[in-house]
């Protein structure tokens, strides 16, 4: 052959991978055109270029040893960025002494995150509680250790791209020859096979099991609330780091109480004559039974709040606020006893034919829909 790669980068036939990266470095730093722009230099730089691109590929080089050019059926090399000369980071790298980013991928990877609903009743989001669940995930491999190869087997190294994940292709472009590297399709980028995968995951390094943990839910949490448990998710593939798991809490809805943030709001009916005359009322609250005072005169729609009785609140000391609502029920069947008794009341304040009271407050239907277009 006329052109001898090894002389014109320097080095020795036996010359290791970093001796002949090496060496382009040191000469590419002296003949790069933008350095040096004699145009004899720039020949030689196309020169070392395609010394490089053979040397360092070892496919090619083996080609070169026996004999053969692996440039002769290109058309010769190119010169400039993108050519089959020289790679942008094989300049860069000479350059500026960045090592190359490019090699097998790792078999092991983290696991993908999880996330389970449980379902809580209001007193466990009130005041707080302990959840043993049990989740389906991806566990580490006992058989393999997560190796995903067979007792007794390892994984080898890939024989087509020889370790290191990816393939490189010539082809002729208008700009001359181009270099393209793509994963290994035989080793799928990973740089080794398994020939003999582990029968219980099937080369993956982990299997599907059922764990039980437990969880502990902090008083004030509501529907939507996530409590994130750290490297209790999937375990990655080739036995990789786990992810995490997400419990995601779902209240279930309560029989007496409705939940507005941290208070609760709950509705006590009682007829015409307790709020007349008064009364109290026994309410089964979270902490207990509380008997309501229900004074006389006490009108519908009013509220009587039970300061500190509603939920703890999540961020902070404290609790929220049990308000009970009042709805007075007038009775709408009458005994002629009963009926004769209300007329002798309505007699006796005056409320015979009463003239009624209104007020803005007491809209109607009508006048409620026409505030909320005009976004009163």
């Amino acid at each position: 052959m006329a052109t001898d790669y090894y002389e014109t980068l320097g080095v020795r036939r036996d010359a290791t991978p970093e001796e002949i990266k090496k060496a382009f470095r040191r000469l590419a730093r002296e003949l790069h055109p933008d350095v040096n722009p004699d145009p004899k230099t720039q020949d030689r730089f196309k020169e070392i270029n395609n010394a490089y691109e053979v040397l360092s590929d070892p496919q090619k080089r083996q080609m070169y040893d026996l004999g053969g050019d692996p440039l002769s059926s290109g058309g010769g090399g190119g010169g400039g960025f993108g050519q089959a000369g020289f790679g942008f980071s094989d300049i860069m790298d000479a350059f500026f002494g960045q090592a190359s980013q490019r090699g097998p991928r790792s078999r092991t990877r983290r696991g993908q995150d999880a996330m389970i609903r449980i379902e809580v009743a209001l007193e466990e989001a009130a005041f707080g509680t302990t959840r043993d669940i049990q989740v389906d995930t991806a566990v580490t491999c006992n058989t393999c250790n997560g190796e995903g190869a067979a007792p007794g087997t390892t994984a080898q190294t890939c024989d087509m791209c020889r370790g290191r994940g990816e393939v490189s292709q010539v082809t002729k472009s208008f700009l001359g020859q181009v270099m393209t590297s793509r994963p290994c399709p035989q080793c799928q980028g990973f740089g080794t096979v398994v020939p003999h995968p582990c029968a219980e995951c099937a080369g993956d390094g982990r299997i599907r099991a059922r764990r039980t943990l437990t969880v502990k839910i902090p008083a004030g949490v509501d529907s939507g609330t996530r409590i994130q448990l750290a490297g209790e998710g999937e375990v990655g593939p080739g036995g990789g780091p786990a992810g995490d798991l997400y419990v995601e809490i779902v209240e279930v809805p309560h029989n007496t109480f409705q939940r507005r943030g941290d208070d609760l709001h709950c509705t006590v009916t009682i007829p015409m004559t307790a709020a007349s005359l008064g009364t109290k009322v026994p309410l089964q609250t979270l902490d207990g039974i509380e008997e309501i005072d229900i004074r006389p005169g006490t009108q519908s729609g009013q509220s009587i709040p039970l300061h500190g009785r509603g939920i703890t609140h999540l961020r902070g000391g404290g609790r929220g606020d049990l308000v009970v609502h009042v709805e007075v029920q007038t009775p709408n069947k009458l005994d002629p006893e009963q009926e004769e008794l209300i007329k002798r009341l309505a007699k006796l304040r005056g409320e015979e034919r009463p003239s009624g009271q209104f007020t803005p407050g007491q809209q109607g239907l009508f006048s409620r829909l026409k505030d909320a277009f005009n976004g009163r």
